[in-house]
């Protein structure tokens, strides 16, 4: 399965925010939002960057309360990894794996293509583990 087949399946919206907005805002959105991650964009909707919980809360155990008013920019992730659509579920799921993030973003020539997490990449993993076991049930009993 490639990264066009899950977006295909849950969709490509991505909730993207702008480098000056803050953390206090970053955070309304992704509880509004129930999600784990921004992807942030410049004006031309071109990745500059992700900011995540897990980055929130380091910003405030580190700055206290006063980190939420500091820009997205300060805190966020600015080397981001990127995948294309052509990705297969494995490879995302090993880069993932090997570089300790969820949240992979889906860029081609330049523009955000959708979001891949984690829980994306596991879903599919196990449902083709499952029509795995299924097909080898089926081969089993026909023999």
């Amino acid at each position: 399965m490639t990264v066009a087949h899950i977006l295909a399946e849950k969709g490509s919206s991505v909730v993207t925010v702008a480098p000056e907005h803050t953390l206090g805002e970053a955070i309304h959105l992704l509880a509004e939002k129930g999600i784990g991650a921004l992807i942030v964009t410049d004006e031309d909707q071109s990745v500059v960057g992700i900011i995540s919980e897990r980055d929130i809360m380091r910003a405030v155990a580190h700055q206290g309360a006063a980190a939420l008013d500091a820009p997205i920019s300060q805190y966020m992730t600015p080397d981001v990894v990127t995948c294309q659509r052509e990705a297969t579920n494995d490879e995302i799921m090993q880069l993932m794996t090997e570089a300790r993030f969820r949240h992979l973003p889906v860029c081609e020539n330049g523009k955000l293509m959708g979001v891949v997490s984690i829980g994306d990449v596991v879903k599919r993993r196990l449902a083709a583990i499952e029509a795995e076991q299924q097909a080898m049930r089926e081969y089993i009993n026909k023999a």
